[in-house]
């Protein structure tokens, strides 16, 4: 299961960390608001804080806590996948630590992370968000139906 969830998170990583390189370098330059769809934006937001930018604060110390906040659960989802039983379990924890590695990268190498997907329906809009996000949702997703309607039983 292990090799199946790293080649999940390092798919996650790659794909995100190559959005962000395009949105960055060529879609963005310079910044602005494009409309792609009627309920969604491409746009170009530094997250300094955590998911839908809470604690986004510019702080000298802010970057490192985070970054090292996410290494620590990085670190965690690596054992739990170790002792991981079935691919479904193995593909879930690989979207999450690939989205959480994608962010990290971020931090580490910009300072912050790169949002540029903005939904909104009418005057409602969404948080930005990223690739990385999605990964980390949707796995967290995806464990949570495990646990709740799979259980231990399945082994797939």
């Amino acid at each position: 299961m292990m090799r199946l969830g790293l080649l999940v998170a390092f798919l996650a990583a790659a794909v995100d960390q190559a959005v962000k390189a395009w949105v960055v370098g060529w879609l963005m330059a310079p910044p602005t608001v494009i409309k792609a769809l009627p309920v969604l934006d491409l746009v170009l937001i530094w997250n300094r804080g955590v998911s839908f930018g809470l604690f986004n604060r510019d702080s000298a110390y802010g970057r490192w806590i985070l970054t090292a906040v996410a290494v620590v659960v990085i670190a965690v989802l690596l054992v739990w996948l170790r002792r991981g039983k079935s691919r479904f379990e193995a593909f879930a924890l690989g979207l999450v630590i690939g989205g959480a590695v994608g962010n990290v990268i971020d931090r580490w190498v910009h300072g912050a992370v790169v949002d540029y997907l903005y939904f909104h329906w009418g005057a409602h809009y969404w948080p930005a968000f990223n690739l990385a996000d999605a990964a980390i949702t949707g796995g967290v997703a995806l464990l949570l139906y495990d646990a709740l309607f799979r259980g231990r039983r399945s082994h797939i």
